[in-house]
């Protein structure tokens, strides 16, 4: 596949990175702003809370109340307030009447004219009003507070206050821990976006959204359209990805994705063989209803195990024509077995004619035709499909050659329409074949019975042998059995293939071992797919 070409467009970790960046100093620019308003106002309270003790302290000193009696009270306030105004760092300390004539003030032309501000709440014994005024000084943060005699009623008022530029400067002086905390934070959200660019970019390959959306609709189409089945596993063996020949092949249901590979109802021995991760070159399973290549080979990415890569192919149509092209050799061998039989009795009676001995060459002869004759009347009288009887004559032939009597049993019959001829093939083919090869490995006489015909319950068809019967009979039909040594791919599916073609008409399949020794294997169809 040709690799997606790069363009000149930023790549996805690019676009984040810039995008992240512009959000963080969005964010911080804001967190900032409000975080300096929360200082000042902050800042303005504490001022205004300073500056109420101030006027508290003031008011409640002895010679404050003392002074008022006096002809001139400046004389004596004024000093003290200046003092009081040293000592605590504020701007004004102003004691004034309750009407609001100062008796001192920082300018002591202003001692004598009336307070700039509220004293109204004051006057009315508030010992807690605060505001922000522009007085005489410019505005600033001011307390007023009364001060009262003994019996409680208020004589005069005490007001202390701080510009607002002071403030402005208090304020000016916690800036430089503010913008060092939203400079740490920056510098924080840049290394943390950049350490996600950095990974964004080794996983996408420095590739851009329109280069990454382009490449999925491209690799979505590749997976749905290509005619191999792919199944995608993780490290423990849960499906990823499953494209639509994988589900046509394995009959998967809708969703799969996440659930472990032997638990979607697969075939005990494909479904172990799909969750053992192991690789695996040109298996052959059985499904419900097909049969499937297997390959299976780790997936690794940047020396780490990603999981496992499985490709399906559909093997039943070549199996098919395999399975017809072996009966058709059958038949040639068969034809070549005979003929060379026939050459060789020709031979004997042709020497024996030569000889002299007409007679005995007669005799040699006759037999020899009506043990031919005999099994192929039989064949013809107890077999109605001609497909099936041309099979078992050509059987009989190679058996015969290999040392094995292959015959009918007695009133065996099989009408036409019973089944399908070519699924008829198969079933019995196979069949012949083990029961041959079974034989072979017992004791002699080596022989192989067909018998068929109905009984109660359906059609059934039974091969029998004089072999050494089967260890696990339930195993027989198992894909991968077999009594033989493994020979190349496929071997043990015979078995298999006769189970899938016979519950395919609805029909059941069984092994077992006959009374007399060797092995038995039934097969029973519906009695409704039989012509009378």
């Amino acid at each position: 596949m040709t690799p997606v070409r790069r363009t000149a467009r930023l790549s996805l970790a690019a676009q984040l990175f810039a995008l992240q960046a512009a959000l963080v100093v969005l964010v911080l620019g804001g967190v900032g702003a409000a975080a300096y308003l929360q200082f000042a106002g902050d800042n303005e309270r504490e001022t205004a809370e300073e500056m109420l003790g101030v006027a508290h302290t003031l008011a409640a000193v002895p010679q404050v109340r003392e002074a008022l009696d006096d002809p001139d009270p400046s004389a004596v306030l004024q000093p003290l307030a200046e003092g009081v105004r040293a000592d605590t760092a504020t701007d004004f300390v102003v004691v004034m009447s309750t009407r609001g004539v100062r008796y001192s003030h920082p300018d002591p032309f202003e001692i004598g004219r009336v307070f700039r501000g509220t004293i109204g709440p004051a006057v009315a014994g508030d010992t807690t009003f605060t505001e922000t005024y522009a007085g005489t000084l410019g505005p600033s943060v001011r307390a007023v507070v009364p001060v009262v005699d003994d019996g409680g009623r208020v004589v005069a008022l005490v007001s202390a206050g701080r510009t607002v530029t002071a403030v402005s400067r208090e304020l000016a002086g916690r800036l430089p821990v503010l913008l060092a905390i939203a400079l740490a934070a920056l510098a924080l959200a840049a290394l943390g976006s950049w350490l996600l660019s950095r990974w964004l970019r080794r996983t996408t390959h420095d590739m851009g959204p329109a280069e990454l959306s382009r490449m999925y609709e491209y690799y979505d189409a590749v997976l749905h359209s290509v005619r191999e089945g792919l199944v995608l596993l993780d490290r423990g063996g849960r499906v990823q990805l499953v494209n639509d020949e994988a589900r046509r092949l394995l009959a998967l249901p809708a969703e799969v994705a996440g659930r472990p590979v032997d638990g979607l109802g697969l075939p005990d021995a494909l479904g172990a063989a799909l969750a053992s991760a192991e690789r695996r070159s040109d298996e052959i399973h059985l499904t419900a209803d097909r049969i499937v290549v297997v390959n299976q080979a780790p997936a690794r990415w940047g020396g780490s195990d990603l999981g496992t890569v499985v490709t399906l192919r559909d093997h039943t149509e070549l199996r098919a024509l395999s399975s017809e092209l072996e009966t058709i050799r059958g038949f040639a061998q068969s034809l070549n077995a005979q003929a060379h039989e026939a050459a060789n009795q020709l031979h004997t009676v042709v020497s024996l004619i030569e000889l002299g001995r007409a007679e005995e060459a007669l005799t040699y002869a006759t037999a020899e035709l009506e043990l031919a004759r005999h099994l192929t009347d039989a064949v013809l009288a107890g077999i109605a499909v001609p497909e099936l009887a041309a099979l078992v004559v050509g059987k009989a032939a190679e058996a015969g050659e290999r040392g094995v009597d292959l015959g009918l049993g007695e009133g065996a019959q099989v009408p036409a329409g019973i089944a399908d001829p070519r699924d008829l093939v198969t079933i019995v083919g196979n069949l012949l074949d083990n029961a041959v090869d079974a034989a072979l490995e017992g004791p002699e006489p080596r022989w192989v019975r067909l018998d068929a015909g109905r009984d109660a319950d359906g059609f059934v068809l039974r091969v029998t042998d004089s072999g050494t019967g089967l260890d696990d009979p339930e195993a027989a039909f198992t894909s991968g059995f077999s009594t033989k040594p493994a020979e190349g791919l496929g071997r043990g599916l015979g078995l298999a293939l006769v189970r899938r073609a016979v519950h395919r008409h609805g029909g059941t399949v069984s092994a077992g071992n006959a009374p007399g020794g060797g092995a038995e294997l039934r097969v029973r169809l519906p009695v409704r797919q039989a012509q009378p």
